[in-house]
């Protein structure tokens, strides 16, 4: 058992990082910057080099390298082939000229400065990839995610991100090649190559044929918390299995990212693992705030300053010019290279590896660290007025391109029930792009042969929704069966996604009449209209005209309509006690009856007795309440 002394320990750097989390993000929110700035500064804040409350970084970086693991992985979730194929142009062709032209300039830069070729490209490669974290942040803030330019910005951050599995797993044999000249050097290669081979296939074996299978049955068992650490037991045991041979454990996350990507389960997944991401990934960033060298700063700061306005001009430069090659308008090629001109959160990761491998020195690696952190804190700053003052001027048109696949649709329907299916059918013939979600594993299963996009999941869960896409939906469409859950699914919405039209199957009248309280734009009974189509079709059974019928059936549809407004407005008794709490609403004729009830047994006299008489108690006790007050 562990001592108090242990506990107390422990306990100051947790604070110290919350603290420094919830004090510095916000500020830098408020004043409208990203939050992975409030990180950096409250990581320097809190470091060596300025309160010194933390008094071994190297620890906290070790559990924030976690944060970079499960990124990766989120990253191999929405790797999905169908969305590789529509992007791929702006992928493989704009991600490839960005990754390779923005490391050739940069890295001969270096070598023009005197680095040694290896460190020369390390470091070129490193301030080339971007900051994905603050490039999406960037995005969302201004709504651009969805534009030509954002998109082609997203599939440079996609492409950079598979990128980055490659060139970790490349730089051990980088270092062999500088280093290697024994004869045994091919023998080690080939060796080392067929291990990480031979796990690799057999991650992707167990991927592909146990993985949906598990999961299936883990949500067949309805234990949520279960599916939360079967998640991080997959990502974080693929992680280890990578790095035991060799790789790096962000490969790993990778892989099992990517093996999910086409599971019924990967938004459940995703929305799960995000809360870990997030809360890690902030706490890498402190460690990296917390990594600047303060005395380097002191005594380079001319160059540092000088070096990261230069980073910071050519990488716009470059991926503006790139941009206008494949199609931009240039308010929009400039915008895309401000967004991606800090450098990534990968540089982190690639340089330590690189002085760990022997690629780089101890001097260019700090030099180089410093110059990564200080982009990522100029940048964004950077970007966003550069961004104000291209505002000001009247943009281009933009050429026509084709629209980039995300993982969001138009209507989202929550239920996939006998009214959700129906409700989509029709949606489906118009081509609309539908995205399900449900917590059923057989609606899932229906749901997948209707080529829609498919979340497995609790809709009324606010991180469900989030991961689902509903910001960028236009319309919502809530088909569950529990009227609770349908209320609280539009509670939330309203109150986090306020541009998002609600639409709502009501389940009966005192259903329909909360929901109207609660001002969704349309609601539905789910019987109404089958309802009246049947007793529409009753009376031509029995000879009545069709034209006849159906006006009968819309005489009744607008008496309904008219006395549910009347209800809802507390306009009528029946209403008015059921705000009040004292009674439900109870189903009145909406014509008169031409002849009073006819009980044909005991047990119904019995029942039609009580009820008469408690109507007529309260009909009495109506009619003293004016007399008595």
């Amino acid at each position: 058992m562990a001592s108090a002394a242990t506990h107390v320990s422990f306990l100051p750097p947790v604070l110290t990082f919350l603290s420094a989390a919830v004090i510095g993000v916000p500020i830098f929110r408020l004043i409208g910057q990203s939050a992975v700035l409030g990180y950096l500064v409250a990581g320097v804040v809190i470091g060596p080099f300025g309160f010194s409350l933390i008094a071994e970084p190297e620890t906290a970086a070790s559990v924030a390298e976690l944060g970079v693991v499960l990124l990766l992985f989120i990253v191999g979730l929405e790797l999905q082939v169908s969305r590789l194929v529509s992007m791929r142009r702006d992928i493989f062709g704009l991600g490839t000229a960005q990754l390779l032209v923005c490391t050739a300039v940069l890295a001969g830069i270096g070598f023009l400065l005197g680095l040694k070729p290896s460190a020369a490209f390390v470091i070129g490669i490193a301030l080339a990839l971007s900051a994905t974290a603050v490039a999406l942040q960037l995005l969302e803030e201004r709504g651009d995610l969805g534009t030509p330019y954002g998109g082609r910005a997203f599939a440079v951050l996609l492409f950079q991100d598979i990128s980055v599995v490659a060139i970790l797993a490349l730089m051990p044999l980088l270092a062999s090649t500088g280093v290697g000249s024994g004869d045994g050097w091919l023998l080690s290669a080939l060796q080392s190559t067929g291990t990480v081979g031979a796990a690799i296939l057999a991650v992707v074996l167990v991927g592909r044929y146990g993985l949906n299978p598990f999961f299936g049955l883990l949500a067949a068992s309805g234990a949520r918390e279960v599916m939360t650490a079967a998640a991080l037991l997959v990502v974080l045991g693929t992680a280890m299995l990578m790095e035991h041979v060799g790789l790096s454990m962000a490969m790993g996350a990778f892989l099992a990212g990517v093996l999910l990507a086409e599971s019924n389960f990967r938004h459940q997944l995703e929305a799960d693992i995000e809360p870990f991401r997030g809360m890690l990934l902030g706490l890498f960033f402190m460690s990296v705030g917390m990594s600047i060298d303060g005395g380097l700063l002191k005594a380079e700061w001319p160059w540092l300053l000088g070096a990261t306005a230069g980073a910071i001009l050519i990488k716009v430069a470059l991926v503006a010019g790139l941009f206008r090659l494949f199609g931009s308008p240039w308010l929009d090629a400039v915008r895309g290279g401000a967004i991606l001109a800090p450098a990534g959160e990968f540089a982190f990761v690639l340089l330590p590896v690189g002085g760990e491998l022997g690629l780089i020195d101890g001097p260019s690696g700090r030099f180089a660290i410093a110059l990564a952190a200080l982009t990522m804190l100029v940048g964004p700053v950077a970007a966003k007025a550069l961004d104000s003052a291209l505002a000001r001027r009247r943009a281009e048109p933009d050429l026509a391109l084709d629209p980039v696949e995300t993982t969001e649709a138009r209507v989202l329907v929550i239920g996939f029930g006998r009214f959700g299916q129906i409700l989509t059918q029709v949606l489906l013939a118009e081509g609309i792009g539908v995205t399900v979600i449900d917590k059923d594993v057989e609606q899932i299963r229906s749901a997948s042969r209707f080529g829609f996009r498919i979340f497995y999941g609790d809709g009324t869960r606010l991180d469900v929704l989030r991961a689902a896409g509903i910001g960028r939906a236009e319309l919502l469409c809530v088909c569950v069966d529990e009227p609770e859950a349908a209320l609280k699914i539009v509670d939330i919405v309203h109150e986090e996604f306020a541009t998002v039209r609600t639409y709502v199957r009501a389940y009966d009248r005192m259903h329909a009449v909360e929901l109207m309280n609660r001002d969704v734009d349309f609601q539905l009974r789910e019987t109404v209209d089958s309802a009246l189509a049947f007793g529409r079709a009753t009376l031509e059974g029995l000879g009545v005209a069709p034209d006849a019928a159906a006006a009968v059936a819309e005489d009744v549809r607008k008496r309904d309509v008219a006395r549910l407004v009347l209800q809802q407005a507390g306009a009528l008794p029946d209403a008015a006690n059921w705000m009040r709490g004292i009674s439900q609403i109870k189903p009145e004729p909406l014509t008169e009856p031409r002849r009073p009830s006819r009980a044909l047994n005991a047990e119904t006299r019995d029942i039609i007795g009580t009820r008469a008489r408690e109507a007529a108690t309260h009909t009495l006790e109506a009619r003293d309440l004016p007399a008595d007050a």
